[in-house]
C-alpha cells in the first residue's frame, strides 16, 4: 500500500503549484488570479503607505508643535502678570519638569516697503531662545534674536521680499491696555523655516526685553510654558502644576490645546485604514472566484487523485496551498511596494507636481511644508497578517468544495 504523503509535503506543493500555471485553455483561470495577486498587492501597498503619511504628518506636526509651545502652560486670566521667581524654580525642581521659560504672545501688522501682512509675536528670554532645538534648528539664515533683533519666518520673509540685515516695522495694540497703538522698528537678525506653514507664515521671534519694552509691559508677561522631559507626562503632571500656581492663573497641557487638531488627524487616518482594508478584502476574495473555476475545472484530475489514494485532507491541502500562494505572494510584494513608496514618497509628490503643474500637498491647507512619511514596523506586520489571514479565508470554502468533490461523479461522463 502506497505512503500516504505527509501534510504539505513536496507532491502537494508540487500539485498546488501545476495548478496554478494553468494551460491555455484554462487561461481566464490564470488571468483572475493575476488580478487578484495585483488588488492583493496595491491594496496592501497602497494602506502602507497611507499609514505610513499619516504617521508622519501625526509626528512632524507634535515635534514641531511642541518644539514651538510648552508642553504645559500656564497663562494668567486678567491678562500680562509678574513671573514669580520662587515659583519658577519650585517648578524646575518638580520631577519631570526640564525647563520653565517666561513668554509673550502677542499679534501685530509688520510692514516692510509695500508689504504689510499681520504676524505672530513671539518673545523668549535669548538663553531661552538658544536653548530651543526647534529654534536652533530652524535657522535657515543670520542668527536667532538678541537685543533689538528678531528672527522671521521664512516664507514671510520670502512674501516680503525680506532679508537678513533689513529694518521691518511692527504695529501692535498695547497688550492688557487701552491707549493708541505701538510701532516701532526692528532689524532682521535671522529667518526660521519652521517647517509648519503657519509659523513660517506668521512668525516674529523676539528677545524677551525688547517685546517687554515694545508692548510696555516692564517686567510682566503673558504666560510661562513648562517643558517636561517627555512629552507623555504633561497630561498627568498639568495637575500638581496647577496646585503650585497663584489664583487666577489657568495651566493646560499640549494635548488640551491642541487635543482637538490632532484627534482629527487620527479620526482621519482610521477612516482611510478601513476604506482601503475594504479594498485589500475584495481584493482577496476575488480569490474565491477563481479558486471555485479551478475546482470546476479540476475535476476529472481530482477524482484520478482520489482514486489513487488521495484523501480528502490532502486535496483540501493543495488547493489551501494554490489559493494562499497567490495572497502570501501579492502581500509579500504589496509589503515590499508599500515600504519603498512610503520613504520615497516626497519624491513621488515632486514627480507628480512636476507633471501635473499642481502641487497634491499645498502647505497653506496641511500645514506642514514636505510630505511627511514614517513607517511603523508593527503596522507593517499587522497589515500584512491580516492580507494572509483574508487570503486564507477567502481560500478555504473553495478548497473544502475540492475535497468533498465524488470522484464518481466526477468521472461519470468522462
Amino acid at each position: 500500500m502506497a505512503k500516504t504523503p505527509a501534510p504539505f509535503s513536496v507532491v502537494e506543493r508540487w500539485i498546488a503549484s501545476r495548478y496554478l500555471r494553468a494551460r491555455r485553455q484554462e487561461g481566464f483561470i490564470s488571468v483572475i488570479a493575476g488580478f487578484s495577486f495585483l488588488g492583493i498587492m496595491l491594496g496592501v501597498a497602497t494602506l502602507l503607505v497611507s499609514l505610513s503619511v499619516f504617521n508622519g504628518f501625526q509626528r512632524d506636526l507634535l515635534s514641531r508643535v511642541l518644539g514651538f509651545q510648552g508642553h504645559i502652560v500656564a497663562f494668567s486670566r486678567s491678562g500680562p502678570f509678574i513671573p514669580d521667581a520662587g515659583l519658577n524654580a519650585r517648578l524646575e525642581q518638580m520631577a519631570g519638569v526640564a525647563a520653565v521659560m517666561p513668554n509673550i504672545d502677542g499679534q501685530g501688522l509688520a510692514s516692510y516697503r509695500d508689504f504689510a501682512d499681520g504676524v505672530l509675536v513671539k518673545a523668549l528670554a535669548a538663553q531661552d531662545i538658544a536653548r530651543r532645538n526647534a529654534f536652533k534648528e530652524a535657522l535657515k539664515q543670520g542668527a536667532l534674536p538678541q537685543g533689538d533683533g528678531v528672527a522671521i519666518g521664512a516664507r514671510l520673509a520670502e512674501r516680503g521680499g525680506i532679508k537678513v540685515g533689513d529694518r521691518i516695522t511692527i504695529l501692535s495694540p498695547r497688550i492688557g491696555m487701552e491707549g493708541a497703538p505701538r510701532s516701532r522698528s526692528f532689524p532682521v537678525a535671522g529667518i526660521l523655516d519652521m517647517g509648519v506653514s503657519d509659523y513660517d507664515n506668521t512668525l516674529v521671534l523676539m528677545d524677551l526685553p525688547a517685546a517687554q519694552s515694545f508692548f510696555e509691559l516692564g517686567d510682566a508677561v503673558t504666560g510661562l510654558e513648562i517643558f517636561t522631559t517627555d512629552p507623555t507626562l504633561a497630561p498627568g503632571m498639568r495637575p500638581d502644576i496647577a496646585v503650585l500656581m497663584p489664583d487666577g492663573m489657568f495651566v493646560q497641557d499640549w494635548q488640551q490645546v491642541n487635543g482637538a487638531f490632532f484627534s482629527v488627524i487620527d479620526t482621519q487616518r482610521n477612516v482611510v485604514t478601513l476604506i482601503l482594508t475594504m479594498i485589500v478584502i475584495v481584493a482577496a476574495f476575488n480569490i474565491i472566484s477563481g479558486m471555485i473555476m479551478m475546482v470546476q475545472d479540476k475535476g476529472r484530475e481530482i477524482a484520478i487523485l482520489r482514486t489513487m489514494g488521495a484523501g480528502r485532507g490532502m486535496i483540501l491541502r493543495i488547493f489551501l496551498l494554490s489559493g494562499a500562494s497567490i495572497g502570501i505572494a501579492g502581500t509579500a510584494a504589496g509589503v515590499v511596494l508599500g515600504v519603498l513608496a512610503a520613504h520615497h514618497v516626497e519624491d513621488v509628490r515632486r514627480m507628480v507636481q512636476a507633471v501635473t503643474g499642481t502641487d497634491p500637498f499645498n502647505a497653506d491647507i496641511y500645514y506642514l511644508s514636505t510630505l511627511p512619511s514614517w513607517t511603523d514596523p508593527m503596522q507593517v506586520a499587522l497589515v500584512a497578517l491580516t492580507s494572509v489571514c483574508l487570503s486564507l479565508l477567502a481560500t478555504f470554502y473553495p478548497s473544502w468544495r475540492a475535497a468533498r468533490l465524488d470522484p464518481v461523479e466526477a468521472l461519470r461522463y468522462e
